[in-house]
């Protein structure tokens, strides 16, 4: 997993509330069991028309918001189902976190775990941040757990664990691998009942 420390970037604003993973990643792309490839279909029945073309008028096919890697949204962020691929198509896009007003617990889970920043704001905060014009930056400091915009810096929680595995760019497997010395101890020690 790529470390996150500090991310200053462009954002691009979808303030809906209630994107299930659906939305995000639609069904008919779940078939790849690799964590790439899915960016290009990312919110498909809302970037393309019916005959496949590019819908012009979503925020992602405006050529101002292409490279952003800030995601600004409403509440409810990644309800539904539990599909790992809607994190895998968000960071294949190149987005580095998600700001909404709360995350279904598998989405936040499968964030964290994939190296994409689920951040909690309220609405006061959501709501300034959701002016934020293409050419601007959004800065993104996580051992200070600040997001900040122009003059305003708002401070959002994390659990302590998730951040350090953030900072350090770790995942699960990296973290297991921490204790390869004992594990190989116990392996060793263990009857053989085979």
């Amino acid at each position: 997993m790529e470390a996150f420390v500090r991310e200053t970037g462009r954002a691009v604003v979808i303030p809906n509330d209630n994107i299930n993973t659906d939305i995000i990643l639609p069904k008919q792309f779940l078939k790849n069991i690799l964590k790439t490839g899915f960016g290009k279909d990312l919110f498909f029945d809302w970037r393309y028309n019916a005959d496949g073309s590019l819908n012009e008028a979503f925020e992602l096919n405006k050529p101002a918001h292409q490279g952003a890697s800030i995601l600004i949204t409403g509440n409810d962020f990644g309800s539904g189902s539990s599909r790992e691929h809607a994190v895998w198509a968000l960071t294949d896009y190149g987005f580095r976190a998600v700001i909404g007003g709360g995350f279904s617990d598998i989405f936040y889970m499968n964030s964290t775990k994939n190296g994409l920043l689920p951040i909690v704001l309220p609405e006061e905060n959501r709501k300034i941040l959701r002016d934020v014009q293409a050419d601007e930056n959004i800065q993104i400091d996580l051992p200070e757990q600040t997001v900040t915009y122009k003059n305003y810096t708002f401070h959002f929680d994390i659990n302590s664990q998730w951040k350090e595995k953030f900072i350090n760019g770790e995942d699960d497997i990296d973290n297991t691998m921490k204790y390869e010395k004992l594990i190989a101890a116990f392996e060793k020690q263990r009857p053989n009942f085979g």
